[in-house]
């Protein structure tokens, strides 16, 4: 009986959007088929690999913010469209923030009382404003929906600089208390009825930025987790949930490794590491790190593009870093923002990153105002060097609608097609042009993903177990083969 492919095709520059194409069928891969040699994209589902746990978003306070401002059929639709397993793209795998983040509409901690050792006035009301509304709607959609949380800042008094932004360090004498804070939140949480999986110990410990942020080297994160947080975890009844550290770039992400799991005791208290996409590529970093500790988990905890210009600019963007992620032990992708405004907001530090007075000036100048669809103000924001945030779905509240950037699709065909329990299997491609992974699904079937970000089409040979099936991949388009 001959075997049926799926196909599922997106080309932005075509309108063909995660849209199912005519099936392949395979056949004999016979002597004397002249032509083929050169075009061949290999699977061996003989190896397997480290185990997918899935694919999602952040549920940052903006993107909690733009959700509850939306009509009910357009909630419905968002909900839909990132959490339905079929009719949408199947997320399963996302991030919360402890305390506010640099997307939220202002800085804020669960306990703002100086000295509050005992964390009596811990609360997490804030929270039941926007976030965990959202965050319930969403596991009515995705009931195996699986949570880790990152602080990108303790409270200003539990820091060496008084402050949440900036950097600054956690207080020695604090780090009992900040363990227990953590606690605090998971409990909160679960008090909610929202789970938390696990949780990174700090979102970029090694950055110092304008808003929400804290250092903590090497030493002291790992004596933090070692000394204080598992500790803690373990006497509250919370010794099951995961410990990532560095959550941060990839770059340093061996020396990190290396320096974090140091003995056998602080290789002990951690599950993983979580890294983003902030400083390139290096994929090749994260296969030695799981050559120096295959045992420990790997995930993309964060990434994000500013506003596309091409149509299919962020998609590309996206699934080149996944595929690359994946392709050396990543077991779990996650994105940032998953709703922005129309400015790429709400944010509570635009102000200082614009410079506002000088923008300001050159806006009345120019008689414009803050719209981000205005060609006049996109090319006066580039020319300042401004960044203005992207996420796969964007609303307009001033045209009560949604839009929709090709890194929602591109995301698509991983977390559509490759599920929970997934294990990567091995591939190999004929040219550099197309970017590939291969995965085996829990039910048997394989999900083949084949990214062509190149300007002419490709052919291409799906060749598996002796039996072949032929398909031209347009430019600038991504393809997801199921069989």
């Amino acid at each position: 009986m001959e075997q049926t492919i799926k196909v599922y095709l997106t080309q932005m520059g075509n309108n063909k959007k995660l849209q199912e194409q005519e099936g392949l069928r395979f056949e004999a891969d016979k002597p004397g088929n002249d032509g083929n040699e050169g075009n061949v994209l290999n699977v061996y589902d003989q190896v397997e690999y480290q185990e997918i746990m899935g694919f999602g978003g952040a549920f940052t306070q903006a993107s909690a913010v733009n959700f509850m401002a939306l009509s009910d059929s357009q909630r419905r639709e968002v909900l839909e469209a990132y959490f339905d397993k079929e009719k949408g793209i199947g997320y399963n795998f996302c991030r919360l923030t402890i305390n506010s983040c640099d997307f939220s509409t202002e800085m804020y901690s669960y306990d703002a009382t100086p000295e509050d050792y005992e964390l009596k006035d811990f609360s997490i009301e804030r929270d039941k404003e926007d976030v965990i509304p959202m965050v319930l709607a969403a596991k009515e959609k995705a009931s195996d929906l699986r949570l880790f949380a990152s602080p990108w800042s303790p409270p200003a008094w539990m820091k060496t600089n008084g402050k949440m932004d900036k950097g600054g360090f956690l207080r020695k004498e604090c780090q009992d208390a900040w363990a227990r804070y953590t606690a605090h939140y998971i409990k909160a949480y679960e008090e909610e009825g929202i789970p938390i999986w696990g949780v990174t110990v700090q979102n970029e410990a090694k950055a110092e930025q304008g808003w929400e942020s804290c250092h903590y080297e090497a030493g002291e994160e790992r004596d933090f987790v070692t000394g204080y947080l598992k500790p803690v975890y373990e006497r509250e009844g919370l010794g099951d949930k995961k410990i990532f550290f560095w959550d941060h770039n990839k770059e340093r992400v061996v020396d990190r490794s290396l320096e974090t799991l140091c003995s056998d005791r602080a290789r002990a208290a951690f599950d993983g590491i979580a890294v983003h996409w902030y400083s390139g590529d290096h994929f090749g970093a994260l296969d030695v790190t799981h050559r120096l500790f295959p045992e420990k988990l790997l995930i993309a905890s964060e990434q994000c593009k500013g506003r596309e210009e091409l149509p299919w600019e962020s998609g590309e963007a996206y699934a080149h870093d996944i595929i690359g992620d994946l392709n050396n032990w990543v077991g779990a992708w996650t994105d940032w923002n998953m709703l922005l405004d129309e400015n790429g907001g709400p944010d509570h530090w635009l102000d200082e990153q614009l410079q506002w007075e000088r923008i300001t000036a050159k806006r009345q100048e120019l008689g414009m105002e803050i719209n981000w669809k205005d060609p006049r103000f996109q090319k006066l924001m580039k020319e300042e060097g401004i960044w203005f945030g992207e996420s796969p779905i964007l609303c307009d509240h001033g045209e009560k609608s949604l839009h929709y950037a090709s890194s929602y699709y591109y995301i698509g065909h991983f977390s559509r097609f490759v599920k929970r329990g997934a294990k990567r299997i091995g591939s190999s491609v004929y040219t550099p042009g197309l970017e590939v992974c291969a995965f085996r699904n829990p039910d048997g079937s394989k999900a083949v993903v084949a990214m062509n970000p190149g300007e002419q089409e490709r052919k291409t040979i799906l060749r598996f177990h002796e039996k072949i099936a032929e398909y031209k991949i347009p430019a600038h388009s991504i393809v997801t083969f199921v069989f």
